[in-house]
């Protein structure tokens, strides 16, 4: 069996990445820090690495043509960033940047692969989205909006799945806040206590396993997504602005 990582070289895709390899799974590793990439092939064995950069669209069709004659068991849409601050001051370049990643590239690779899964008739597709897929967020609002897409998309894709009886499943993973680099690249801090990314892989491959399309670890994180569809959305947007203000913001963005 062998899985396409994305985001790998840190948090909850290097992680999955380890697990995936415990289980004796053969691994394409994609990032941006070659470096780290090299380290990973040499410390897990069976292993393959690609170093792209996937808001560059071309990045994103190399890497599929890099995995596209290697019988790809499973697709893990890793990979994505997020930006703090008010809407109008956050830089617009770094936004389309985190659309490309977090969107784009996770659209692009997802139709892709879910051609040649259709094909065959069998297939694991996992996409890590958040919690925040669920509502929106001031002072995150493109991040939280990407992340809805996210959500929406996989869930759409489920059910034409599901009608036509395919053996190929979608996940989508939906954690809260997760001990990962986000919070110091970004200078924030997490008004609720993070799950280890450790934890949350974990979590993340068993669901994926069992075909669950919702994958959302942890009780508070699980009242975010549905509680949220019982309030006013105003108090939602109040309640979520005062969270996102308890962060502190240095260069306001992280990249997987």
């Amino acid at each position: 069996m062998k899985a396409l990582v994305t985001g790998a070289t840190s948090g909850i895709g290097k992680k999955i990445a380890e697990k995936l390899s415990e289980r004796g799974w053969k691994l394409i590793l994609t990032g941006r820090n070659e470096e780290v990439l090299t380290e990973m092939k040499n410390r897990l064995g069976n292993t393959e690495i690609i170093a792209a950069d996937l808001s560059e669209r071309k990045d994103v069709y190399r890497v599929y043509e890099f995995c596209k004659e290697r019988d790809i068991d499973m697709l893990v849409n890793n990979a994505g960033f997020g930006i703090f601050g008010k809407f109008e001051e956050t830089d617009l370049d770094s936004e389309l940047k985190m659309i490309d990643v977090n969107i784009t590239a996770v659209h692009m690779l997802m139709k892709l692969f879910l051609r040649d899964f259709r094909k065959r008739d069998r297939g694991i597709i996992l996409n890590v989205a958040s919690v925040a897929g669920f509502m929106h967020g001031p002072l995150m609002s493109g991040y939280y909006a990407s992340k809805n897409y996210v959500v929406r998309l996989s869930m759409a894709v489920h059910e034409e799945l599901r009608r036509e009886k395919s053996n190929v499943s979608i996940t989508v993973f939906c954690p809260g806040p997760v001990e990962t680099q986000f919070n110091s690249r970004a200078g924030v801090n997490f008004s609720a206590k993070p799950i280890t990314a450790d934890y949350a892989a974990e979590y993340a491959i068993r669901k994926a396993f069992a075909g669950n399309l919702l994958a959302i670890p942890g009780f508070t994180a699980k009242l975010c997504a549905f509680g949220q569809r019982f309030a006013p959305y105003k108090l939602l947007s109040s309640v979520a602005y005062h969270v996102q203000h308890a962060k502190k913001s240095s260069d306001g963005n992280k990249r997987c």
